[in-house]
């Protein structure tokens, strides 16, 4: 029996989202195709891979058996497909790059300009998550994350160290008392589910009993309704090339153990072998370096 990896794939995505209409978004199918394909699957299997309730679709024994080697699978896929695309020597194309919510809306989206006039060739694909994508299974090409990589399989680019910090409003700032402490600010902070998302659990751990006055979802809802004064967020005080005037000032207040974090660049360590991979992690080096000398 040969378990292609188009079934492999679609067996993962099952998985991994704990639902067939999740399944269906990542694989940008429709469910009915979805519920199809994993039939044929459990067919030729002779097995029942999931079980189906109002809540999702949970593994069976059968099921939990083939998701190490579907990871596996997965991760040779990617490999597979970065070996392939190191054969073409022009950086031109797609390359994927992800981050938090913030660092895109701050870093890169501004530098897929900057990328689009030095490089007309490249063309970048941003993808905003709270969550990491898989990058030795190809999810995308490069990530700035806050935490270095601990899997083998991938390469730590470079590291900028930076300095956080609380920002309001002006109107809000005048508001305030001179030096006010961290417990007198009215804060805006994630929603569920994304209520373990930094910075909440640093301010609640900062915080005692630690309230929001306001909270959502999104991040640019965040960012809005800190500009409208509603309250402080706790943002990387990092200034770059790109960086516009949002209307918010930093205030003068310890943030204790959170006052510094990290920003490291990150990729399958294959990926550079692919010309645009490497061009467009080149150029975001220069931008971390041009930041850090700023």
């Amino acid at each position: 029996m040969d378990i292609s990896w188009d079934d492999a794939r679609l067996f993962l995505a099952i998985a991994e989202t704990g639902s067939f209409s999740g399944a269906a978004r990542r694989l940008r199918i429709g469910q009915p195709t979805v519920s199809r394909r994993l039939a044929a699957l459990e067919y030729a299997v002779g097995a029942t891979l999931f079980r189906r309730s109002a809540d999702g679709a949970a593994l069976t024994a059968a099921g939990e058996r083939l998701v190490p080697p579907a990871k596996k699978m997965a991760e040779w896929a990617g490999e597979l497909h970065r070996a392939a695309e190191s054969a073409d020597n022009s950086p031109r194309g797609l390359v994927r790059v992800t981050g938090s919510p913030y660092t895109c809306f701050d870093v890169l989206a501004p530098f897929a300009g900057h990328v689009s006039r030095k490089h007309p060739g490249l063309r970048l694909e941003v993808l905003s998550t709270v969550q990491y994508l898989d990058l030795a299974r190809g999810e995308a090409d490069l990530a700035l994350r806050t935490r270095p990589p601990t899997n083998a399989d991938l390469k730590l680019v470079y590291t900028l160290e930076t300095r956080n910090a609380v920002f309001v409003s002006k109107a809000l700032k005048a508001k305030l008392p001179r030096k006010p402490t961290l417990q007198q600010l009215p804060w805006v902070a994630w929603s569920p589910p994304f209520e373990a998302v930094t910075p909440n659990p640093q301010l609640e751990s900062l915080i005692p009993d630690f309230k929001p006055v306001f909270t959502t979802d999104n991040f640019l809802v965040m960012v809005a309704a800190a500009q409208a004064g509603v309250g402080a967020m706790v943002l990387a005080d990092v200034r770059h090339r790109f960086s516009q005037d949002r209307g918010l000032v930093p205030l003068d207040i310890d943030l204790g153990p959170y006052a510094t974090g990290q920003v490291h660049l990150v990729c399958a360590k294959s990926a550079l072998d692919i010309p645009r991979v490497r061009k467009v992690s080149e150029l975001l080096v220069e931008e971390l370096e041009y930041t850090k000398r700023r």
